[in-house]
């Protein structure tokens, strides 16, 4: 039996983990090499909107842990949950600890294993926006520098990391074979470590996430209804990051862009807890055209996305989402770490957009087959 501990901590991560929790039960059904989930919650989103509800609409299980650290500094919220985490790997022992992302949770949880000699698998691994004042960069970077297996969403990312001397890659750093004893894996695992990482290209694991939730979506929920929308009849518009949110005159640049390029246009806009409450002691508004929700669900989400015209975010996974529902993204940041979006002309940075798109509809992704999680559960049922 292989014991993995899933650390989760935000909405994305709660998201990510879906996939990978069916790949676990699918897996123990046929198999005699049982895989034990452990799920820790940090408790870095508390918010219901932002935490209880994405476990419901996915069915996922209560956590075995929820650490309760709550909203706090970057320094603060890290180490709390570093010590936190601590107890409950010491408690469990679990052979693999498995992170998502480049949250506080992210690199908390990655910190705590790595100091017990855990050794740590990096879901998203290897991406780089190349911008060290983002904080999500340098959890990104510290967490592949201590991680053992490095599960890479594309190509791109596999040559970031080699960049970085994390050189040892399978099959060259190509899409994985799903098949585990025709790759050699059984031989590699066991000495993987912090000293002698392995990279494996996997594709990416929100590819996953879109292609089971639109196999699930077998009735258009209420939310167009309610909102009285027609497809392709208005934009949609996240916008949460720190950066956008902690500096004013960045925030203001924003809504500028937003109220000037949206014009006789209805803009949906779900809006996070901290950018709502940024504007509400800011003096900033946005035009009358933007209509403020609350924040939704994964399903409605994705349906609002998949109907809209435009996208305005500065959501990693949205842009993401928007290329492979060929909706066009203008990304509300100054770089993205998904370059292959930009490449496609599907995703424009707002600096650079001009009032249209140049997206090439190739039917191809850069992001692998959507069996990600199988690769995943593959690679640790493989361990000794």
């Amino acid at each position: 039996m292989v014991t993995v501990a899933n650390i989760v901590g935000a909405r994305p991560q709660f998201i990510k983990y879906w996939p990978v929790s069916q790949a676990i039960e699918g897996h123990n059904e046929t198999s005699s090499n049982v895989i034990k989930d452990i799920l820790i919650h940090t408790g870095q989103h508390y918010d219901y909107l932002m935490s209880k509800v994405f476990f419901e609409e996915f069915g996922l299980r209560d956590p075995d842990y929820h650490l309760g650290v709550g909203s706090s500094s970057h320094g603060r919220q890290t180490g709390e949950i570093m010590a936190r985490m601590e107890e409950a790997i010491q408690t469990e022992k679990p052979d693999l600890v498995l992170v998502y992302g480049d949250t506080n949770s992210t690199l908390g949880g990655s910190l705590a294993a790595a100091k017990l000699h855990i050794p740590v698998a990096h879901v998203e691994a290897g991406l780089r926006s190349f911008n060290k004042y983002m904080p999500e960069e340098i959890n990104r970077v510290l967490t592949d520098h201590i991680s053992s297996i490095l599960f890479c969403p594309s190509q791109v990312a596999v040559n970031n990391l080699r960049r970085e001397g994390l050189t040892r890659a399978l099959h060259d750093g190509q899409l994985m074979i799903l098949n585990p004893s025709a790759t050699g894996v059984n031989r590699q695992l066991p000495d993987v470590s912090p000293d002698n990482p392995l990279v494996v290209n996997i594709g990416d694991i929100m590819y996953d996430v879109l292609l089971c939730a639109q196999a699930l979506a077998t009735h258009p929920p209420q939310i167009m209804k309610e909102l009285k929308l027609n497809p392709k009849s208005y934009y949609l518009m996240t916008l949460h990051r720190a950066e956008n949110t902690e500096s004013l005159e960045r925030l203001a640049e924003i809504i500028e862009f937003v109220n000037a390029i949206s014009k006789g246009q209805s803009v949906i806009f779900p809006m996070h807890p901290r950018t709502r409450k940024v504007l509400d002691h800011s003096g900033l508004r946005f035009a009358d055209n933007v209509v403020m929700i609350e924040p939704l669900g994964y399903f409605d989400m994705i349906f609002l996305l998949k109907h809209s015209s435009i996208l305005l975010t500065d959501s990693g996974g949205l842009q993401k989402e928007a290329y492979w529902l060929q909706v066009p993204c203008i990304t509300l940041r100054d770089e993205t770490e998904w370059l292959e979006t930009v490449e496609s002309g599907w995703n424009v940075l707002f600096r650079d957009y001009h009032g249209q798109h140049h997206p090439s509809s190739s039917g191809e992704t850069a992001y692998g087959d959507g069996q990600a999680a199988t690769r995943i559960v593959n690679l640790i049922s493989a361990m000794r």
